[in-house]
């Protein structure tokens, strides 16, 4: 998902309830970030939540420089 930042990927599931999606990203070496899970309502992922991730991203970034 390059789209939300650099080295974030996601994951899907499907059941019988519907579509969703976890927005993670695992390249640091202490954790694994999830940015943002959500079932989808539609078949294109929403603006909405793609910046909500890329915030999130963006925020986590900061937060690892200091």
């Amino acid at each position: 998902m390059t789209t939300v930042g650099q080295g974030v990927k996601e994951i899907r599931i499907r059941d019988a309830t519907g579509a969703f999606r976890v927005i993670y990203v695992a390249k640091f070496s202490d954790a694994v970030y999830v940015l943002h899970c959500f079932q989808k309502k539609t078949e294109k992922t929403s603006k909405t939540d793609l910046d909500l991730a890329a915030k999130r991203y963006r925020d986590l970034l900061k937060e690892l420089e200091k």
